[in-house]
Order: structure tokens, then C-alpha cells, then sequence
């Protein structure tokens, strides 16, 4: 009975390897297959909030609702709150990989190496990132620009656009029984004076 049990056991373990091979690597059309690296998005917004925790900086927020707009000064403990919602889930290459895959190009019209992380598969109901894009600089390796959307319910998109070392942007937009979209919400958080 152990025996058997022990055989178990390592057919699973086999099997698991197996499928996290199928995730973790890419075969692209010319048959080549490469192991898929997802840039780590999360960490990379974490350090940046870290950075601006260290320098001490109470970020400005703008919030407009409506044509009006209203300013507050962040304190600095309360940014992990304002960006709570593109903080989850981690964006890395050894969670997310089963769900989407990455494109990359360079785009000279805005002088970005554009990496563009789409849907592979059908996203289950709880996944509401449905996808985010990671703009680098390709002079001097450094990423300028984070966009990410999120899909909260059948009537609300959230998206976040970040701009490194300087501000980000979350918009909220409505779609009504009729199917028209508005923006709800604006809020600019800018760090960077």
C-alpha cells in the first residue's frame, strides 16, 4: 500500500512539472520555444511606492467626478490604500502565466519597447486584470509607462496608467443598461513636483 501510494505521489508530481512547462514556456511561429518571462509589474509599482515612503513625499491627488475637481494631500501611509485595487493579484511570471501571454515590439513612433500582456485563455470570473502593458525606454533600459485594465463587474473598468517616478492616473468608467460608456472618475496621484 505504500508503494503504491509513493507511485502516486510522484505520477502527480510528474504530471504538475509537466503543466508548469506547458505555462512557463512559449513556442513562437517559426517553432522556436523559449521560456516566458513576464516582467514583474507588481514588485516593480511596490518599489515605487517604497521609494516615495523613503523620500517622504505626501503625493498630491486629484480627484474629478463630473467636471469638478478636488485636491488633497496624500499621506504617505495611505498610498497602498489609494492603489489597493493594481495591487492584487501579484503580476509575475509564475502566477500569471497560464492566463495570458507577452507580445513585445518596438514602437518608434513613441520610442518604447512595448511589452503586451493579453488574455491566452478564457480568465475565470474571479480574474478581473484582463490586461496591462510595460513601455520601456530602449536607450536607456528604464520603464517609462505602466497601463493596466481591470474589469470589476459587467459595468465598471478600472484603469491605471503609470508614469514612473512622477504621477499615475486611476479611471473609472460606467457602462449603463444601454451600453454607453462614461468616465465616473478621475484620480491623479503626482509625486513628482
Amino acid at each position: 500500500m505504500k508503494n503504491i501510494f509513493s507511485l502516486f505521489t510522484i505520477t502527480l508530481l510528474l504530471l504538475s512539472c509537466k503543466d508548469l512547462d506547458k505555462r512557463i514556456y512559449a513556442t513562437n511561429k517559426k517553432g522556436i520555444t523559449t521560456m516566458q518571462l513576464f516582467f514583474p509589474v507588481t514588485s516593480f509599482i511596490k518599489g515605487e511606492i517604497y521609494t516615495i515612503k523613503k523620500n517622504g513625499i505626501n503625493p498630491l491627488k486629484y480627484t474629478t467626478i463630473n467636471d469638478r475637481t478636488d485636491s488633497v494631500w496624500l499621506k504617505v501611509e495611505d498610498i497602498d490604500t489609494a492603489l489597493s485595487a493594481f495591487l492584487q493579484p501579484e503580476i509575475d511570471t509564475t502566477n500569471l502565466n497560464k492566463f495570458f501571454t507577452e507580445k513585445s515590439f518596438l514602437d518608434k513612433s513613441i520610442n518604447a519597447i512595448t511589452l503586451t500582456y493579453e488574455a491566452s485563455v478564457a480568465l475565470p470570473d474571479t480574474m478581473e486584470l484582463t490586461n496591462w502593458d510595460v513601455y520601456i525606454d530602449p536607450n536607456t533600459n528604464n520603464v517609462k509607462r505602466i497601463y493596466m485594465v481591470k474589469q470589476i463587474n459587467k459595468s465598471t473598468v478600472l484603469q491605471l496608467t503609470w508614469m514612473t517616478n512622477q504621477c499615475c492616473k486611476i479611471v473609472t468608467i460606467v457602462t449603463d443598461e444601454k451600453g454607453l460608456s462614461k468616465i465616473k472618475k478621475e484620480e491623479k496621484i503626482i509625486w513628482d513636483f
